[in-house]
């Protein structure tokens, strides 16, 4: 049999603190490199938002990344499946964000291995909240880190979404939230678009148009770049767990967009 070690709870983070040290991902030595570094030369993440629909939640990313006023990716990912009913969307720093969003996604993983059942999601919220709180040092020196945070709640039959700030605070939002370089703008579009009894579909165009507006007013925001074959990236947590939009579905709704625009609409 196995050595047991010290801690017999069942979250994989803290057993790795506590009986493996030096496995463990060490997010607040982030905060000690940021001490070298310009936080204006760390690739950056920029826009995502969330919603709610009539099924679900959707969560959705451009895939821009900036360092300073320079391009540091236009492909990069910034949406994640962090196990089959929720979803975790990252901006601020990069590599701290992209880390957390693995770490939490086999932390869930070893939850449901070891109590034989999934976490609730606002637990799941909870263990990203303390992940975020773990990073304060670097946040304090430029490498923040404020993801949104969205699923299904298989218990309540319903969608939830939370927003973070970079002390860990956690707050659940009850209709939609945008953060990022042109998370504002995203906002303001979706104040104008978004209805609670909005179809899967229907939520899908709201996001594009949402990214869109965003990428007009905010040059740290990617949009859709037919030209490269660049899309963003949009998840969505239903009854049946999670799936992508595809990319020739999002094409289908920017181009429709423009065709709205050249013959006057105000999309």
């Amino acid at each position: 049999m196995p050595v047991q070690g010290n801690y017999q709870g069942s979250s994989f983070f803290e057993l790795l603190q506590v009986d493996h040290p030096q496995l463990a991902p060490d997010l607040s030595a982030w905060g000690e490199s940021a001490a070298a570094l310009r936080p204006e030369s760390v690739p950056h993440g920029t826009t995502v938002l969330t919603m709610k629909f009539g099924d679900g939640v959707l969560v959705a990313g451009d895939r821009l990344a900036t360092a300073g006023h320079s391009v540091a990716s236009r492909d990069v990912v910034k949406v994640f499946e962090t196990d089959p009913y929720s979803v975790m969307a990252i901006s601020g720093a990069a590599g701290p964000c992209i880390e957390m969003a693995r770490v939490l996604s086999v932390e869930l993983e070893h939850y449901e291995k070891l109590e034989g059942a999934p976490l609730e999601l606002e637990g799941k919220a909870n263990k990203l909240s303390q992940m975020i709180r773990a990073n304060l040092p670097a946040a304090m020196q430029g490498l923040a880190v404020v993801p949104l945070f969205a699923g299904f709640d298989t218990r309540r039959k319903t969608g939830r979404l939370w927003k973070f700030d970079i002390t860990g605070g956690r707050y659940e939002e009850g209709e939609f939230d945008a953060t990022g370089s042109g998370g504002l703008y995203a906002r303001e579009s979706l104040k104008h678009g978004w209805h609670a009894d909005l179809s899967r579909d229907d939520a899908v165009k709201v996001a594009v148009q949402a990214l869109t507006a965003a990428a007009e007013e905010d040059r740290a925001t990617g949009g859709v770049d037919l030209q490269r074959g660049i899309f963003p990236i949009i998840k969505v947590c239903d009854q049946n767990g999670h799936s992508d939009a595809s990319e020739e579905e999002i094409a289908a709704v920017y181009q429709s967009i423009l065709d709205a625009r050249a013959a006057g609409g105000n999309l």
